[in-house]
């Protein structure tokens, strides 16, 4: 059996490494197991876009929509979509983990970028990794 180590932060970005890191990072998408519950929707989603802009409900869903569609992601359930504060950390993996700072004592303590985030559960077989193997990865996409 496959043994899956924790992913361990050696350190935060500070603001002026988040602001030159997303220089030209257009998103990141991030894929992890749901809870077991979730039967018909094994992953959970962050989609991290590179912007502070606010969008509507229209512009919204068709971001979306975009993203299910050249993903192959289905049954998208509790989807949220708005700017939220992320910080930045580095492990031993080759790219930094985007973090969603939810907690009031995370966004006071971790240095984050405000951008619009779409958070949600789904299903896709394209992410077999965090869908069979219960594992966590992140990619970039660049401008």
């Amino acid at each position: 059996m496959k043994v899956a180590n924790a992913i361990v932060t050696d350190k935060y970005f500070e603001p002026d490494e988040i602001k030159k890191h997303l220089a030209n990072v257009e998103y990141i998408i991030l894929a992890a197991p749901a809870p077991s519950h979730f039967k018909n929707n094994p992953i959970h989603f962050t989609i991290f876009l590179n912007t502070e802009d606010k969008f509507s409900q229209d512009i919204k869903d068709a971001i979306l929509d975009k993203f299910l569609d050249e993903n192959k992601i289905t049954n998208p359930i509790e989807v949220m979509s708005q700017l939220m504060p992320v910080g930045f950390s580095m492990s031993q993996q080759d790219t930094p983990m985007p973090l969603l700072l939810v907690k009031p004592e995370d966004q006071k303590s971790i240095p984050y970028a405000v951008m619009h985030v779409m958070d949600f559960l789904a299903d896709s077989e394209n992410f077999f990794e965090a869908k069979n193997e219960k594992l966590t990865g992140w990619s970039y996409s660049y401008n």
